[in-house]
């Protein structure tokens, strides 16, 4: 098995963004260290703050984005960094070359069960000549991504990254610590009998998705003439690497739940980053209205509907939006 460093450099990653990839890595092994802990680490529970989100912090999402954040902007490798839990870009180093975004505890609600839960980063470059104190250096569509990936912190440690020349899965060898390659290119099959969605907001989503759910859910006597499973994991990261291994459609659409707030997940730190693995592994990963990679933001927390996964199956969502 191959270590994670000669694949990049084989893909004609730069020393400089190899040395970025293995810094946000670093922090990654010592937060799946402290997850692993569980309750012995001290770290369950929730804090008493909420975060910009407006959603009660867990005492691992300050955790894992404190030493996220440390260890990026220590590294000199990061003109600006933005993260979940930070109400406003930080600024890093004036002269570096990247800006990274990240979420640093997905599914973090899930800690306390003992479920999954990941990281989830984004890696672009910083406009030549950019001020690192401004945000609007992160206003770039996330077909600029140069890099992407999540680390999930399961039986095994595991990690999805894709450069630009497809997406590939490592896996943490704890004896040595090192992340090895396990499957050289992920493949999406085209076609899928399983979707992850979370059905309890059915009432209030938009009459697209309500009709195509419950096609999939009316089975071999439905429209679509064939059963489907649901599956929910209740983190992104968990319910993408299923996608990942073996196909499937994962949705988070719109809904009238808060009007004020019609979508869940955040473009530059979930949405753009899982569509750029997703699409390398031969999916498609939309809005419904549009590609999500083409998206200009427009706002550091911006929020967007997200259907991803399997072509044909996406294909199908989307029919029922036009």
């Amino acid at each position: 098995m191959r270590r994670l460093p000669p694949v990049l450099f084989e893909d004609g990653c730069s020393r400089e963004l190899v040395s970025l990839i293995r810094t946000i890595l670093a922090a990654c092994k010592e937060i799946s260290f402290r997850v692993g802990q569980g309750a012995l680490s001290g770290v369950l529970g929730s804090t008493l703050d909420e975060n910009i989100q407006g959603e009660t912090q867990k005492k691992l999402d300050v955790l894992s984005n404190q030493l996220i954040k440390d260890i990026l902007l220590e590294s000199g490798y990061v003109k600006a960094i933005a993260s979940e839990e930070e109400d406003y870009t930080v600024a890093g180093n004036p002269n570096a070359k990247y800006i990274v975004s990240f979420d640093p505890l997905d599914g973090s609600s899930n800690t306390d069960i003992n479920s999954l839960v990941g990281t989830i980063f984004s890696i672009m470059e910083a406009p030549e000549g950019s001020d690192p104190a401004d945000p609007a250096i992160f206003m770039q569509p996330g077909k600029n991504q140069i890099a992407a990936g999540y680390v999930l912190y399961g039986p095994s440690t595991t990690l999805a990254l894709s450069t630009g020349k497809g997406t590939r899965i490592f896996t943490l060898d704890k004896t040595h610590g090192s992340f090895l390659l396990t499957e050289d290119f992920a493949k999406i099959p085209v076609d899928t009998q399983e979707f992850a969605v979370n059905a309890s907001n059915q009432r209030h989503w938009q009459p697209a998705m309500k009709e195509y759910i419950a096609d999939l859910l009316a089975g071999t006597e439905g429209p679509r003439g064939k059963n489907f499973n649901m599956r929910w994991i209740a983190a992104m990261v968990g319910d993408v690497h299923r996608v990942l291994c073996r196909g499937g459609l994962f949705t988070y659409p719109a809904d009238t739940k808060n009007p004020e707030k019609p979508y869940k997940l955040r473009l530059l730190y979930e949405a753009n980053p899982m569509a750029m693995l997703v699409e390398q592994a031969g999916g498609l990963a939309h809005t419904g209205e549009e590609r999500i990679l083409d998206i200009q933001p427009n706002a550091i927390h911006q929020r967007v509907a997200v259907i991803l996964g399997s072509k044909n199956e996406v294909e199908a969502c989307l029919n029922y939006h036009k």
